[in-house]
């Protein structure tokens, strides 16, 4: 797993059409799998089907083949929820449309989604072996001989090619080569066993491909790696400077300590005062672009009161224990940070409601398994319907005192 391109940094290309243009044909045509069921009756695809793989010339792509966005009925109309779903994740949509049909008006509602989420589309006129292409500006393709496929491909591979969003980096930015960078990782009852979580392999990487270099460890030896201790804490967490403290394993300080969240309380009273230090989850928000979507809403929560219901949202499904950050930890801090009895509920993995009217706050893990359109999305609805959107970790940095330190490496 750990070989293989996450599937929130693969381009997700969903596949978008009425029932039975073809759709699932194509992306087994385009993958050269049988990814989909096909038949000749309509509706045949019932839940959105994903697929990661490498698609030449374009590179690791997760392809998503979704239901007709045509369908009828209570379970016609839960297929088209899971269509819109998709919608909120899609970097490239291909509209299938059936050359002898031509563009429907569920083809017209996609359309105008497309334009509204800003997702580059293509249009695609399947079956054209039956019927030649009605529509001029369209790619016209045939899943069953392959005609035009090849160049389906060379086209998503342009559009995608074609975006000029900057390249974004989770902490290479602010390295230089030859810095030591420290990275502390608690392994406690919620690390999982037998590796590191997706955020802090991103990290390392992009620190080694920064020149840096990473220095791993627990909370429980990060003051002997830097040579302080909670003893020597200043008044505001952290001893004063870092020549103040004493022989540690490093004979230079670090130009960067990244901590787990959970562990913020601790690793602050050992970190000098004068060595920057934020969270995987901070860095996390910054790289999916909600930290300050984040650092507005934190002024918010003076605002809540008795009753309130707060939404806790994670982009991952887990096994919840006794003690997780989502469904304990922070709801237990924020209790005491605000002193009011609120209400949690919470949502986890592709779950995320689109009415957030009765919530007066959402609070968001990094999204680490979310890709960048997907946590944007959320956090679009979110600021659309006036409900602040927190990142965990800003959340817990502000509430342990040190939210200015930690993101004042990030330019903040």
């Amino acid at each position: 797993m750990m070989n293989q391109t996450p599937s929130s940094e693969r381009t997700c290309i969903a596949f978008f059409g009425c029932r039975n243009a073809g759709k699932s044909s194509l992306v087994n045509a385009l993958t050269g799998q049988s990814l989909s069921v096909v038949s000749p009756h309509a509706g045949t695809t019932t839940d959105p089907v994903y697929k990661t793989m490498e698609l030449l010339p374009l590179g690791p792509v997760v392809i998503i083949d979704t239901p007709g966005a045509d369908d009828t009925g209570d379970l016609g109309n839960l297929r088209v929820e899971k269509t819109q779903e998709v919608l909120r994740r899609a970097d490239i949509a291909v509209l299938v449309v059936d050359s002898a049909a031509g563009i429907g008006e569920a083809d017209r509602e996609l359309i105008e989604e497309f334009a509204e989420r800003k997702i580059p589309y293509l249009l695609v006129v399947n079956k054209v072996d039956l019927t030649p292409s009605p529509l001029k500006d369209a790619i016209p393709v045939s899943a069953k001989t392959g005609e035009g496929v090849n160049a389906l491909k060379e086209r998503i591979a342009a559009l995608a090619n074609a975006s000029d969003r900057p390249a974004r980096r989770l902490v290479a930015d602010f390295l230089n080569p030859g810095d030591l960078i420290v990275l502390v990782i608690p392994i406690d009852e919620a690390a999982p066993k037998g590796r590191l979580i997706l955020p802090q392999q991103q990290v390392i990487r992009d620190a080694l491909e920064a020149g840096a270099i990473p220095v791993v460890c627990r909370d429980t030896e990060l003051a002997q790696v830097l040579g302080t201790g909670a003893e020597n804490a200043g008044p505001a967490g952290g001893v004063p400077h870092a020549e103040a403290a004493g022989p540690g394993m490093l004979r230079r300080p670090p130009a960067l300590v990244v901590t787990d969240s959970q562990a913020f309380h601790s690793v602050a009273r050992i970190v000098p005062e004068d060595v920057p230090l934020t969270s995987f989850s901070i860095l996390m928000a910054r790289y999916k672009g909600f930290l300050d979507t984040s650092l507005a809403g934190i002024r918010r929560l003076s605002e809540l009161r008795d009753g309130d219901r707060i939404l806790i949202a994670e982009g991952c499904t887990h096994h919840r224990q006794c003690n997780d950050i989502g469904t304990v930890k922070i709801p237990r801090w924020l209790g005491k940070y605000v002193d009011v009895d609120f209400v949690i509920e919470t949502v986890s993995g592709r779950e995320f409601p689109e009415d957030l009217s009765r919530y007066r706050l959402v609070i968001h893990c990094g999204g680490c398994m979310l890709n960048e359109r997907e946590v944007q999305s959320r956090m679009q609805i979110a600021v659309r319907q006036k409900v602040p959107f927190l990142n965990y970790g800003v959340l817990i940095a502000e509430m342990n005192g040190i939210l200015e330190r930690s993101i004042r490496p990030l330019g903040k």
